[in-house]
């Protein structure tokens, strides 16, 4: 490496130009650092009532160390980069802003700050409703100083009893578009929540830069998303979640297993169309840890069809495009960043692996991971 970017790569060893050190990971698989294209860092992935509703109403001094432990089990992972969906409080958004650079070891984080919902309808946990007498396309332009993206909710949540009950959608086409147009003037990407036949496709029509979750969109909304080349976040292991924390044999959990199985088979159909999928994970949902949680997210991507390769693919440079991280983040190729990952096996055991790398560099400086005795130079 030269200049925290890969100048060549070679069998057998990695070489640090810049300090004449060698470091010997023939025995490893190398893939680029993951990304984590949809998550709520104000949330952890708890199960217990009590502890989510302290966290949904915990003060910024209360939030900031939850915030930092969790960006810290998601470096740990290999989780180089991540994009916050949003929370009530904006904390996460002022965590970022108020983080000193280079004072902690953390993934690059994208955040929205607050998320923005029709008044009364779902969304409260990770936004607010408009400004009072302003539409959505006029708070966008008011919006929030310092935010790196937009995220609009334009649908409700997938219901556990009622098999793909369609809510109605929060805001209308044509403010929606204008919504999004505000946006992108001001340089942002939309990230649009929605879920059924409806809402899916006003999301595709206003031209969004990405869809979050998408259950139930139905095979014409997975065509267009194809069409107009719109990635996709299907946050699919939420619902495997669910069905594992919920009361065994109950409605909720076998209606969250019905929602997995048919996320899964619009994954498959996905693949086929040759949609863009990318690895989002809602961790801070119930039964959802951050960190971990990419890991499973890409198992369940393998088990719908796709190719190592593929969720690899899923899981790095698509989700770098996503987040705007720049030419060649996500690949290893001459020029691009040394941000990556050392695991300690083949290629058909690295989901396996991925729970412990071996090594995890970032812009050729090392990551000190758990129990390891070297120290990160410099």
């Amino acid at each position: 490496t030269r200049g925290h970017h890969i100048v060549a790569i070679r069998s057998g060893t990695w070489k640090d130009l810049g300090r004449g050190n060698v470091l010997d990971l023939s025995d490893c698989t190398l893939l680029p650092g993951l990304v984590d294209g949809h998550v709520h860092l104000f949330m952890s992935g708890s199960v217990d009532p009590s502890v989510r509703e302290r966290q949904l109403s915990a003060s910024y001094g209360e939030a900031g160390p939850m915030i930092r432990k969790h960006l810290a089990a998601s470096l740990r992972h290999g989780i180089v980069a991540l994009r916050d969906g949003g929370d009530c409080r904006s904390h996460a958004l002022r965590y970022k802003r108020e983080r000193r650079s280079g004072n902690e070891e953390t993934p690059e984080m994208k955040a929205a700050g607050k998320a923005w919902h029709a008044p009364g309808r779902y969304g409260r946990l990770v936004g607010r409703p408009p400004y009072k007498k302003h539409s959505l396309a006029q708070s966008v332009a008011k919006g929030q100083k310092g935010a790196d993206h937009v995220k609009i909710v334009q649908s409700g949540l997938n219901s556990l009893v009622d098999f793909g009950k369609e809510t109605v959608s929060q805001f209308p086409l044509e403010g929606l578009k204008k919504a999004v147009l505000c946006a992108h003037k001001k340089g942002l990407k939309v990230m649009i929540h929605a879920n059924g036949k409806t809402p899916v496709r006003e999301a595709i029509e206003s031209g969004c830069d990405s869809l979050e979750h998408g259950f139930f969109m139905g095979t014409e909304n997975l065509k267009r998303l194809a069409e107009d080349q719109i990635p996709w976040v299907p946050t699919v292991f939420t619902m495997e979640a669910y069905a594992r924390t919920l009361p065994q044999g109950s409605a909720e959990s076998d209606g969250a297993r019905r929602n997995l199985d048919h996320q899964l088979d619009q994954i498959r159909q996905a693949k086929d169309l040759g949609v863009r999928i990318i690895v989002g994970t809602d961790a801070g949902s119930m039964g959802v840890h951050h960190g971990e949680a990419v890991r499973e997210e890409m198992r369940l991507l393998l088990a719908a069809g796709l190719g190592l390769g593929e969720a690899v693919r899923s899981a790095t440079s698509a989700g770098a495009a996503v987040l705007g991280l720049g030419r060649r983040a996500g690949c290893l190729v001459p020029g691009s960043p040394a941000t990556f990952l050392a695991v300690r096996a083949k290629p058909e055991g690295l989901l396996d692996a991925l729970e412990t790398p071996q090594e995890i560099y970032v812009k050729g400086v090392p990551v000190l991971l758990p129990g390891s005795e070297r120290r990160r130079e410099g």
